[in-house]
């Protein structure tokens, strides 16, 4: 079969035997994978001596096969992959066996994967094949970061510094929903444009003073995932005994804080990343219940997926990025 691999430093197409499924498998022909930032770092942590991996995390495909003792799924099933590898009742944090799907096993850039019966849902039936390979990662964040994490309530006011990636376009959807008001940033108009367009009742420039642009706002509750570049900032912006959640740092790791502002101010620092089985099904009854579709911003073949992570690094896109793996 053919498969997007790291394999000594090295990122490319290749053959790679197909796998069968075993007692309690099954075989998942995949018609489309979804990109995430976690695919880009990949390589970088695992440097140029292993071996080849499959990269991926997102996918979407058809039951090809099921292994003995599969009895909830039949071949011909659409299904969803759930990235979330060993966690499946919600808790504060994932238990000590929690991986994500993509590394150290193979992921979801092939033609086939195999996989526990434990970690496939059903395809939502509105969704095209591209939306349905991007949900899973992105959407199960952002579903537990405003939900579980964010204890968002109706008539809040919910802030999202960068308005162009995946999570945050599944945020501005699951926030209005729930009858939240949503502002985000941007340092693109034509992004910012879009976010409204989706929801956003505001979009304001990154480059801009955020407490001159916000005067008027009440932030109940920060979403973010830019780290240094931002964090301080959403402080500034986040009302006295706000909320910030916090699950990513695309803009370096370490975050000067200044504890007296922040003690005084009240305010609840809160991390999180991914989400259990448990938050997956609840995320996607409300994709299900609500119609919300991913944002697909561009789509491309297998074979132009070094492209694809490097529109994705570039942060070029608005939503996700999807790789068409085979009709």
């Amino acid at each position: 079969m053919k498969a997007f691999v790291h394999e000594y430093g090295e990122l490319q197409l290749k053959e790679m035997d197909k796998p069968f499924a075993d007692h309690g498998q099954v075989t998942v022909a995949l018609k489309t994978a979804g990109l995430n930032r976690r695919d880009c770092a990949v390589p970088g942590r695992r440097g140029e001596k292993a071996d080849a991996l499959i990269l991926g995390s997102d996918g979407a495909g058809v039951i090809e096969s099921v292994g003995e003792g599969v009895t909830e799924f039949a071949v011909g099933d659409e299904v969803i992959i759930n990235p979330s590898l060993g966690w499946y009742e919600n808790s504060d944090v994932p238990p000590e066996q929690f991986e994500i799907l993509g590394m150290p096993d193979h992921g979801t850039f092939a033609e086939h994967i195999v996989l526990s019966a434990e970690q496939l849902e059903k395809k939502p039936a509105h969704l095209s094949w591209d939306e349905a390979g991007v949900l899973a990662l992105a959407g199960l964040t952002g579903y537990r970061a405003l939900f579980t994490r964010g204890g968002v309530t109706k008539g809040e006011t919910v802030f999202i510094p960068g308005a162009g990636s995946g999570v945050a376009t599944f945020l501005i959807q699951f926030a209005k929903q729930a009858g939240a008001r949503v502002i985000v940033s941007s340092r693109s108009a034509a992004k910012r444009e879009q976010a409204e367009e989706l929801g956003a009742d505001r979009a304001i420039d990154t480059n801009s003073s955020w407490p001159e642009a916000l005067a008027d706002e009440t932030v109940d509750l920060v979403i973010d995932s830019v780290g240094k570049a931002t964090f301080n900032r959403s402080l500034e912006v986040l009302k006295k005994g706000g909320r910030i959640v916090t699950f990513g740092a695309t803009t370096e790791d370490t975050v000067e804080l200044n504890l007296r502002s922040f003690f005084y101010g009240q305010y609840q620092l809160i991390g999180t990343t991914m989400g259990s089985r448990e938050e997956l099904r609840a995320m996607l009854d409300y994709v299900d219940s609500h119609q919300v579709q991913p944002v697909v911003d561009r789509t491309f073949p297998l074979h132009e997926a070094s492209d694809a992570l490097n529109y994705v690094k570039e942060s070029k896109q608005f939503g996700k990025v999807a790789l068409h793996i085979k009709e």
